[in-house]
């Protein structure tokens, strides 16, 4: 009767952990948030064990079944498509119902895609604050604003369709001489860091029109 929570690569499949690969190849059941996806990283490691779709829209559905199977003796493992689950990723929600249940859960240390994208920014990171996705509408003002006077590095993902607008309102929002640092395809082949002023860095991606994962990193005020 356990939970692990399993850190998946982010993009080179070479970045899972030995633990990782151990943890997956001993548990009675695994979760993925698209079983199609994570077919991918399970065939290319041999491993063959059931594999449950858990994603933000039935989370809430399968909860009180996860919990009964588990409390019945079996281990799972929770995945995500890629990172670690409940960072912007469905797992808070288990984890929590775990804890009230007394069902032990071990989160193994793995791949973080915010993790690198702080180091590679070359801003301080002694403090820093992480925000996840940036509401699409409600709520979205009243976090530009708050970023005004945060000290602190902020990081946060964003869509690849929405950069250059997102680019655009931080230099609205926090003055057009803030800078940026845009991380996209951590750990892929077409790896790309472009640090500048935010309208600059705007100006790059609607001459060039980005694809994939990205992160957003900006420097504090101070």
């Amino acid at each position: 009767m356990k939970l692990f929570v399993v850190p998946t690569p982010i993009g080179n499949l070479q970045d899972i952990t030995l633990r990782a690969l151990d943890t997956l190849k001993q548990v009675d059941v695994i979760l993925a948030e698209d079983t199609r996806t994570s077919s991918v990283l399970l065939n290319h490691f041999q491993i063959s064990k059931p594999v449950w779709s858990y994603h933000m829209h039935n989370e809430h559905k399968v909860l009180d079944r996860l919990i009964e199977e588990m409390q019945s003796g079996k281990t799972i493992a929770l995945i995500t498509d890629a990172g670690t689950p409940a960072i912007s990723d469905p797992g808070f929600l288990l984890i929590r119902a775990c804890i009230q249940h007394e069902i032990p859960v071990e989160c193994l240390p793995g791949a973080t895609a915010f993790v690198p994208a702080l180091v590679d920014s070359g801003f301080p990171i002694n403090r820093f604050v992480y925000e996840g996705f940036l509401p699409l509408k409600k709520g979205r003002h009243t976090m530009l604003t708050q970023w005004q006077s945060e000290d602190r590095t902020i990081v946060f993902y964003e869509s690849p369709h929405r950069l250059v607008k997102c680019l655009k309102e931080l230099a609205t929002y926090l003055g057009e001489e803030r800078e940026v640092c845009v991380c996209r395809e951590l750990s892929k082949k077409f790896e790309e860091h472009k640090h500048g002023k935010a309208l600059d860095v705007a100006a790059y991606y609607e001459a060039h029109p980005p694809k994939g994962e990205i992160v957003i990193v900006i420097k504090g005020k101070g």
